[in-house]
């Protein structure tokens, strides 16, 4: 069956794209997050003297997990045939 627009054609593409980008985005902020921890020699974020930089950054890394998760479930629940143009 042919796409009823072109949006709809590489909407599974652009949300691939979208999903390796924003993993590859929380990768970056893994490394942020050890090296700050490494830097105040504190992996324990309930330590008070953890890194207020590393909370913030695991606080971001937390919502982009958050967004590839929806991104995913959005992808999936994708129909596998499109619906023909009327």
């Amino acid at each position: 069956m042919q796409p009823t627009s072109r949006f709809e054609a590489t909407m599974p593409t652009q949300l691939h794209a979208l999903i390796s980008d924003l993993r590859w985005r929380t990768q970056l902020l893994d490394a942020d997050i050890r090296d700050e921890e490494r830097k105040a020699g504190i992996s324990d974020p309930t330590n008070l003297a953890y890194p207020l930089l590393a909370l913030n950054l695991r606080a971001r890394r937390d919502n982009l997990q958050v967004s590839i998760a929806i991104l995913e479930n959005r992808l999936s629940s994708q129909p596998t045939e499109w619906p023909r143009a009327a």
